[in-house]
């Protein structure tokens, strides 16, 4: 029997598709009974895959890969099979959790429903996270709204839910910038530590509502095994570096595993995997051109812009190198006509050099969400001159490294090379290595996330950043192209969710 899943502020889906995926004999170890959240696309991606996983593992209906590839529409695909279109829609929910619109009662009535009469399940999800994250603390450090702002308390959802249903074990994640965030002066992960813990007494309207006095829980990290005497964990045991665990980026995630006191378990720790590359993980996807963006866009413009640098002053009176200089000069011969901008799907074959089972689908004939952005022309020399040095050098360079009169005339430019700080922001992902965090800003710009072959000079896809996420290829993201960025950048790598499966898998047993 497959054990029930209840995924909070769910986004597109990756830690609920991490839990999909695990298989015994044939047959998936979990179902993911009801996910929840208010974002509208984000909510169309979940449908989506929520349809996918209603058939049988690998026996999708050939009507979703014609749905992926554009040749027939959503509504279409829905009405050919309404069955598996119904059990869609009434996993995923469009609502918004600690809001007035969506009731404590009627979330309670759905996870109820959801559930049944099972008394193995569990809960997982993570509170939207950019108050928290270091970044965005940075950005509204002078903002008198800060110290309220909601989303410091969003996890008081999770928490309430967890002290009504009193789910037998529980994984809550979030930004790596919870150990250092602070409310009033005061540390908020350890006042969320305690409250995981005992959740009931942390939880006024639980202890209202008459709930029984609550079973603890302990809360165990996936990465270090042991701890202090009573169990406890000091808190950057619960990082999650996940480049350590074969993932092709440079995510740090705070991560709970929280496990009823009743329950007698000693869960496993992660196994730390060799390090996969971005070249390893994303060097089979077509090759394409970026755009360019205000002014008129074709094959033959974007090449003669490109290959412009060499009558730019940057380069013509720019101080570098030799070697720079040469290997600028050699890149900008080897730029083409001949590449395209991809699409919403793109019909070509495809093979990672690594987890070639993970991503791929025999159904699937082409590529989806692979599209290129366009950039200024300005931008477009930047990203070439970044891409350039990073395989020159074998590193990203940083603004002092550009001619100075490549660089962009803004007085934050001026300020990130006096004080050092946010210099890094023509970012190349580097071939060799995992990539950077990808997260939802890479949906305002490419600045940070610059392709590695300058030959293409463009910043990277949504598929692209879907694979270093390690999103299955045939995982569709719906809405406008900066919604889908969006939704890759917030979510859980399914893969390394898979792995944290197999460990709750342990505590079942």
């Amino acid at each position: 029997m497959q054990i029930p899943v209840i995924d909070l502020f769910a986004g597109p889906g990756g830690l609920g598709e991490g839990f999909s995926s695990l298989t015994r004999a044939g047959e998936r170890v979990f179902k993911i009974k009801l996910s929840i959240e208010k974002d509208e696309y984000a909510h169309q991606t979940l449908e989506l895959r929520a349809f996918f996983r209603e058939f049988p593992l690998g026996q999708a209906a050939p009507d979703y890969y014609e749905y992926l590839a554009g040749r027939i529409t959503r509504e279409e695909l829905f009405m050919h099979h309404p069955e598996e279109a119904r059990l869609a829609a009434g996993e995923a929910w469009l609502a918004e959790l600690g809001s007035e619109s969506t009731p404590d009662s009627r979330v309670d009535e759905r996870i109820r429903v959801a559930i049944g009469k099972t008394k193995d399940w569990i809960l997982i999800g993570g509170p939207p996270c950019q108050a928290y994250s270091l970044v965005g603390r940075s950005r509204r450090i002078n903002d008198p709204t800060f110290a309220a702002d909601e989303k410091h308390f969003l996890y008081k959802e999770y928490l309430r839910i967890l002290a009504i249903h009193q789910p037998p074990v529980f994984v809550m994640e979030n930004v790596k910038g919870l150990l250092s965030a602070k409310v009033e002066k005061q540390h908020i992960f350890g006042r969320i530590l305690s409250d995981l813990r005992n959740p009931v007494t942390a939880t006024p309207s639980a202890r209202a509502a008459g709930v029984r006095e609550p079973l603890e829980y302990s809360l165990s990290p996936l990465t270090v095994a042991g701890g202090e005497l009573l169990g406890h964990f000091e808190p950057e045991g619960f990082v999650v570096r996940a480049e350590d665990y074969g993932i092709p980026q440079a995510r740090h995630r705070i991560i709970v595993l929280g496990i009823r006191s009743d329950i007698a378990a000693k869960p496993d720790v992660l196994e730390k995997a060799v390090r996969t590359t971005v070249a390893e993980t994303i060097g089979d996807l077509p090759r394409l051109r970026s755009g360019l963006s205000k002014e008129l866009d074709s094959a033959e413009a974007w090449s003669d812009a490109v290959r412009d640098i060499i009558n730019a002053n940057w380069f013509v009176n720019g101080k570098m190198s030799d070697d720079m200089w040469q290997a600028l000069l050699n890149a900008a011969k080897r730029i083409s006509t001949n590449l395209g901008r991809g699409g919403n799907y793109r019909e070509e074959k495809t093979k990672p050099a690594h987890n070639a089972n993970w991503f791929t689908d025999k159904k699937l004939k082409g590529v989806c969400n692979h599209e290129s952005r366009g950039h200024i022309r300005a931008d477009l020399h930047r990203y070439f001159f970044a891409a350039v040095f990073a395989r020159q050098f074998g590193r990203s360079p940083l603004l002092e490294d550009f001619p100075k009169a490549l660089l962009p005339k803004h007085e934050n430019v001026a300020a990130a090379l006096k004080e050092t700080k946010f210099n890094d922001r023509f970012r190349v992902q580097l071939a060799g290595r995992p990539s950077t965090t990808v997260v939802s800003h890479i949906a305002k710009d490419g600045h940070y996330y610059i392709h590695y072959d300058p030959s293409q000079c463009r910043s990277l896809t949504v598929r692209e950043a879907a694979r270093l996420q390690t999103f299955p290829d045939n995982y569709l993201f719906e809405g406008p192209r900066t919604e889908q960025y969006k939704q890759v950048g917030n979510a859980v790598p399914p893969l390394l969710a898979k792995q944290i499966a197999k460990i709750v898998t342990g505590i079942f047993v």
